[in-house]
């Protein structure tokens, strides 16, 4: 799953005590007799004094005034702070830390210089110990809040021995800063580009290639695309390394068909960077936040990077989907396949396969595997990814979850064992209700939102199943992100 998010602010009801004083910047110190009647008495401008509670879904503190939620990025639990309000909404308010009065014990200097202006990383400012009980108590509080849960069979999260040099994929967008051309991302709510080519949680393979190519755009006074006035020719460097082989795939994304002084720049990055077996070139000219457009065309070298999870071979195309974090992945498909709790004779559908990467995991442990994934290319990659794995009891279907696995049942065809892996919005109802139409003995679910998975899990709670375990794994650390998986049984069988 990628690293790009939407806020979905906590709306949570207040615990613990009485909000302490505040002021109006400029003004008195609110005193116990002319303190806001209620939290909805604030504006915007109106300075607080809150205690923090928890790290919200998105990385930011989570604290309480009058009995509202408050949200302050760059906060800890434990902090008292002082901030200033720039939102009041009926459930919550948002507001901006102004101090630090008392700080916490895990709160630490990032070590990334950009960490402020970037907006990749959430948490640098807090010890990864800390990092890993945060996100604990985050899936602890959805369960508690959205499945009605006050002990759910929570397990410790598996975390990292080395939380840095993680991601084995960069998308970075081009622009110019004077004369030099800045690869990075754009600071949050602006138009602002950070360069961000030195990342401590890219693969060090992946910031020297994408510094070099911004280099040698530069050098070559090859035109980079300005998303304001929608001129120029390269947007964005995407570059994906192997971890087994080191062999770097790098996609240049352009607004146009052809890219000015083309051959010469091939030649360039080759001699520069022995280790790119890639380079392709993505067509998108739209004006949207989709990264990829639907033509790729292989300037250069090899037409897929292959890679390896364990004993599963992948052979990846430049836009196939394929988890950024394979140390970590590694990890988390443990997990499915402790849950699956496969024998050898069980069929297994794994909705919303994708590339296939989960039912290949499991298919050397199941008696067939079938996939299904609603678009078309990934499908493709998912066949290809079996022949390369030699997993012949793995089949790929393109379709709808909700719609086919009702049309196996009616022939006759019932799983075993079904693995879901939704979007951050989780699972649509209507598979749901399929799900429990099919009545598996075991459902798999793999979530990266632990708020929607809750949600969810509730459902399937009131279909005649009972949650075994859940276990989080940190694909993401420095950032807000958190994955689970949790286990389930049917209660009839």
């Amino acid at each position: 799953m990628s690293t790009e998010w939407k806020k979905n602010r906590d709306s949570s009801r207040p615990q613990g005590k009485r909000p302490e004083a505040a002021r109006r910047p400029g003004g008195k110190k609110f005193s116990a007799t002319n303190r806001p009647a209620t939290a909805e008495d604030l504006r915007a401008g109106d300075q607080i004094v809150v205690t923090i509670k928890r790290i919200g879904i998105n990385g930011e503190g989570v604290g309480y005034y009058k009995r509202k939620a408050v949200f302050i990025d760059g906060t800890l639990p434990e902090e008292v702070v002082k901030a200033t309000v720039t939102k009041v909404e009926p459930s919550y308010m948002t507001a901006r830390l102004d101090e630090v009065e008392k700080a916490s014990p895990h709160r630490q200097k990032p070590p990334c210089p950009v960490y402020d202006s970037c907006g990749g990383c959430q948490l640098q400012h807090m010890t990864y110990e800390a990092q890993l009980r945060a996100k604990e108590e985050l899936v602890r509080e959805a369960f508690r809040r959205y499945a009605g849960m006050e002990a759910a069979p929570i397990r410790p999260i598996l975390g990292m021995n080395n939380p840095w040099s993680y991601r084995n994929k960069a998308q970075l967008q081009l622009g110019r800063t004077g004369e030099q051309v800045v690869a990075g991302l754009y600071s949050p709510g602006t138009h602002k580009l950070v360069d961000i080519t030195g990342c401590a949680i890219h693969d060090p393979a992946i910031n020297r290639v994408t510094e070099t190519v911004a280099k040698l755009l530069g050098e070559l006074d090859i035109p980079v695309y300005n998303e304001r006035t929608r001129q120029g020719v390269v947007r964005t460097i995407v570059a994906r390394v192997g971890r087994q082989s080191g062999e770097i795939q790098l996609t240049l994304i352009t607004a146009a068909d052809r890219i000015p002084d083309r051959e010469r720049l091939v030649r360039r990055i080759r001699d520069e960077l022995p280790q790119v077996t890639t380079i392709a070139q993505n067509l998108n000219r739209e004006a949207s936040p989709l990264i990829f457009g639907a033509k790729t065309t292989v300037l250069w070298g090899k037409e897929r990077l292959d890679e390896t999870l364990g004993d599963v071979r992948f052979s990846l195309s430049p836009r196939a989907f394929f988890q950024l974090n394979p140390e970590q992945t590694v990890k988390l498909y443990d997990a499915v396949r402790e849950a699956a709790a496969l024998t050898g004779e069980e069929l297994v559908v794994d909705a919303y396969c994708g590339t296939g990467t989960i039912g290949l995991w499991l298919a050397p442990h199941a008696r067939e595997v079938r996939g299904i994934e609603l678009i078309p290319e990934a499908v493709d990659d998912a066949r290809d990814n079996a022949r390369a794995s030699g997993a012949a009891n793995a089949r790929f279907f393109v379709g709808r979850a909700e719609q086919l696995l009702p049309e196996w049942v009616q022939r006759g065809i019932r799983p075993d064992v079904v693995v879901v892996d939704p979007p951050r919005t989780g699972c649509e109802r209507p598979l749901l209700l399929a799900l429990a139409e099919a009545k598996p003995a075991r459902l798999v679910y793999v979530s990266c939102n632990p708020s929607t998975l809750a949600k969810d899990c509730l459902v399937l709670l009131g279909q005649g199943y009972r949650l075994d375990w859940i276990q989080p794994v940190d694909m993401f650390p420095q950032t807000a992100h958190v994955e689970c998986v949790i286990g389930m049984q049917r209660i009839d069988t």
